[in-house]
């Protein structure tokens, strides 16, 4: 199979859109990929690859501050963070519409991401129930938790953080999945976390996975990794969505 790569930008958001060369225009499942913090969507082209080759018209955008809307990091700790997934959330549906009104889905659409991409992934499941099926790899659903370690770690280490931290990042608490669980419902959720992670702790997404309160058909995939994806893992997200989107 010939894959089309092709450079789009949608409103102002530069994407990949990633298909098989001889159904550009056919509807297919749509997936939504994630890259993560400080890299860009051409990181996540192998992933997109992979996805493609399985019959998924596959996009994968530049988050804001971000590969080619690249900005400099603002000096207070993680606001160029959050706003970079809060942006992701705003853009989901703009760029789910776009390719809507082109008549090239078939009403199945998937999210994933890596990292960064991963807690994107996870915060939208809270308020998109058209979401079919969705892989968190190195992400967490826990954005509450990850917030507050954040904060505890800034203040102790002597960084400036406004007064009214919690308040201008209070959107966070809508989109936490840990906090409410129910609203996956049932949909299909891989993770994939290695258990040495050093940036995105393995006990947050243990903790969601094994709770009595988490919801059935989550798939929890561990192995003695760092912070990062090889192929395998790109294989079982692969695998994944071949299982629950087609």
């Amino acid at each position: 199979m010939k894959l089309a790569i092709r450079k789009r930008k949608i409103g102002n958001i530069p994407v990949l859109e990633v298909v098989d060369d001889t159904k550009i225009y056919e509807p297919m499942p749509l997936v939504i990929y994630y890259h993560g913090w400080q890299t860009a969507k051409e990181l996540v082209l192998t992933q997109g690859r992979k996805l493609a080759h399985k019959g998924f018209r596959v996009i994968l955008p530049d988050a804001a501050n971000h590969g080619e809307r690249k900005t400099e990091l603002s000096p207070i700790p993680s606001l160029t963070f959050w706003n970079s997934i809060q942006s992701n959330l705003f853009e989901f549906a703009f760029i789910v519409d776009f390719f809507e009104n082109l008549g090239v889905t078939n009403g199945k659409i998937g999210v994933g991401g890596v990292s960064m991409g991963g807690m994107t992934t996870c915060a939208l499941l809270t308020k998109h129930p058209e979401i079919t099926a969705a892989a968190c790899i190195m992400g967490s659903p826990a954005l509450i938790q990850y917030r507050e370690r954040i904060q505890f770690h800034a203040r102790a280490a002597g960084f400036f953080l406004p007064e009214d931290y919690e308040t201008l990042v209070s959107w966070i608490d809508a989109y936490d999945l840990s906090s409410q669980p129910e609203k996956l419902h049932n949909r299909p959720l891989l993770f994939w976390h290695g258990t040495q992670d050093e940036k995105i702790p393995y006990e947050d997404v243990k903790q969601f996975v094994t709770s009595t309160t988490a919801p059935p058909n989550i798939h929890f995939v561990s192995s003695e990794e760092k912070h990062l994806v090889k192929g395998d893992t790109m294989t079982l997200v692969t695998d994944f969505f071949e299982n629950y989107l087609k």
